[in-house]
């Protein structure tokens, strides 16, 4: 339909007839033909301000933040009383990493939708990203009183109880992740009941993985509970993650993709998803005096090969600097020209950790003037069976590891290497607050921004301790 073709008297069903349609390919995620009939909207109607607000959520959906910012500021001018444009620009600003703005913008969506749980919870996430945890907890209990078992609300004020180091009240809500909009891992449907933590007449326990590696990693530490406590136990893991497992937990049964109808023999009595085990045996932070260290176990003879490989005199620091998590990648990563101070450091030589493509990790090498080896050798990214354990090995080989809060800081902790963590403002639940050590890996040491966004003051006390070596 050509701009002018129906009077203005005549296009008002027409024209939401096209909205009704964009939408339902938009919430079926059926981006470009959604994006289509928008912009078939706002040729008819420029000044459409659904059209210009629901197209900048497809830009924002499909990677164009800054042209979503700039058609949802368009629709505000024109609408300024919808309270769903202001919370979607403060998504769209909160992604760019523009924390105070997106603040505003929720504070604004909530003057004019004060009943919003939703809203709640997004300014939640705002407080806690700036560091004013009570009021970010205010905010997720005014929206549980708003939305009674809102899980999104319920997992957060969890995460915000665990950073501030208070299990007994935080592992609970951790249960609501299963509900929550960014949780991947699907549940399992087993016939078995879950188990709450008492001793098994009979049969095997299966716990199973979830959630990323570095999870899994560090979730399956806590298996060592379970073998002193005599039970007998099944982990299904990644299988990027099995060899390595089958290596470090002698004591359990090691399997991948666990089913019932694949494992006829397997005697399960119960079953429990790998993350709900802190809830059971880190209830306090006088239980994490039982963590075992290291508790992985690398090929001794691919880590002897490694350490060869790499050894000219000079200290292996192994470096990592970025992750690729779309909720919390762009505050935990690091551009590696912020690392040249390090590199200056004699005496050292440095053994890139960090995952990716080896012609985009040489690239950026360069682009930062960063003398580091990549070794293509190595594939975290893999999906062969041996990707991991062969990267176990290369981590093993480290006198140090100098990282980034991303899957690398899990598996060195886990393998008991000299790790130092470099931690944005506002920390993810397992680093805690203040503290310099962590209770999951006692062979790291933490580094903390002061203040939002200073990685330049973070990687100069670095430097001070990289000397002092």
């Amino acid at each position: 339909m050509k701009k002018g073709a129906a009077s203005s008297a005549t296009s008002t069903i027409p024209m939401q007839d096209m909205v009704q349609a964009a939408l339902g390919h938009h919430r079926q995620r059926r981006f470009t033909e959604a994006e289509q009939l928008y912009r078939s909207i706002l040729a008819i109607d420029p000044r459409h301000p659904d059209a210009l607000h629901l197209l900048g959520m497809v830009a924002f959906q499909t990677g164009r933040s800054e042209e979503a910012a700039a058609l949802i500021r368009t629709a505000i001018d024109l609408k300024g009383n919808a309270p769903a444009y202001h919370s979607n620009l403060g998504n769209v600003l909160e992604s760019q990493g523009k924390i105070a703005e997106a603040g505003a913008c929720y504070q604004r969506a909530l003057l004019l939708n004060p009943d919003s749980a939703e809203i709640y919870v997004n300014l939640g996430n705002i407080f806690r990203a700036q560091g004013q945890l009570n009021s970010s907890l205010d905010c997720y209990r005014r929206a549980m009183a708003l939305s009674p078992g809102m899980a999104d609300a319920a997992a957060a004020e969890s995460a915000v109880l665990l950073l501030k180091g208070d299990f007994v009240a935080g592992w609970p809500g951790s249960e609501h992740r299963w509900l929550t909009s960014d949780h991947t891992t699907p549940p399992r449907d087993y016939p078995w009941p879950r188990w709450t933590g008492g001793p098994l007449a009979s049969g095997r326990l299966l716990i199973w993985g979830e959630q990323g590696i570095g999870d899994e990693i560090m979730f399956a530490g806590l298996t060592s509970d379970l073998v002193r406590s005599g039970i007998r136990c099944i982990l299904d893991c990644d299988p990027r993650l099995r060899p390595l497992f089958a290596r470090s937990f002698p004591a359990l049964d090691v399997v991948t993709g666990f089913a019932p109808a694949t494992h006829p023999e397997s005697n399960v009595a119960a079953h429990l998803p790998s993350g709900s085990l802190p809830g059971l045996f880190r209830a306090s932070s006088a239980a994490f005096a039982a963590t075992t260290s290291p508790y992985l176990k690398a090929d001794p003879v691919q880590q002897a090969r490694f350490r060869a490989r790499y050894a000219d005199g000079r200290k292996l620091v192994g470096v990592a600097w970025h992750t690729s998590n779309r909720k919390t990648g762009r505050l935990r990563s690091m551009d590696l020209s912020l690392f040249a101070s390090l590199f200056a450091v004699p005496g050292i030589r440095w053994i890139s950790l960090q995952y990716g493509g080896a012609d985009a990790l040489e690239k950026d090498a360069a682009a930062a003037q960063a003398p580091i080896l990549i070794d293509r050798e190595v594939d975290q990214l893999s999906s062969q069976p041996s990707s991991i354990d062969r990267f176990a090995a290369q981590v093993a080989a480290m006198d140090l590891v100098i990282t980034i809060d991303n899957s690398i800081a899990h598996l060195a902790g886990a393998l008991a290497v000299p790790t130092w963590v470099l931690l944005p403002f506002a920390p993810d639940w397992r680093w805690q607050l203040d503290r310099e050590d962590s209770p999951w890996y006692p062979s790291l040491h933490l580094f903390r921004q002061p203040r939002m966004g200073d990685w330049p003051s973070v990687v100069a006390r670095v430097e001070d301790a990289l000397r002092a070596l």
